[in-house]
């Protein structure tokens, strides 16, 4: 088993900058790959970015340049940086852990972009 617990998320202006964290613990050495997700209401989750065991990362066209996706093996734990927010980041932000024993997800985080 794979727990993931997120935080860092919360209501910010158009243009400003919040950093999500998701904290891993359990069977963390059966992972491959960490990624962040949202979904927007009435949308499908989709995926936001990801890093994998190797230290490789890939994006969603709409936050490249934005966002930065990376990782503290000593704490666990894997973060999202995003800068430069736009109301259309408005989601629901999901830590997703891809595991040999299974594919795991955090309780989400509410991020709200608006003035």
């Amino acid at each position: 088993q794979v727990q993931l617990v997120e935080s860092g998320g919360g209501l910010v202006q158009p243009g400003g900058s919040l950093r999500l964290s998701c904290a891993a613990s359990g069977s963390i050495f059966s992972i491959n790959r960490m990624g962040w997700y949202r979904q927007a209401p009435g949308k499908q989750r989709e995926l936001v970015a990801a890093i994998r065991s190797g230290g490789s990362t890939n994006y969603a066209d709409s936050v490249k340049g934005r966002f930065t996706i990376s990782r503290d093996n000593a704490k666990n734990t894997v973060y999202l940086q995003m800068n430069s927010l736009k109301p259309e980041d408005t989601a629901v932000y999901y830590c997703n852990a891809m595991a040999t024993i299974g594919d795991y997800w955090g309780q989400g985080t509410q991020v709200t972009v608006s003035s």
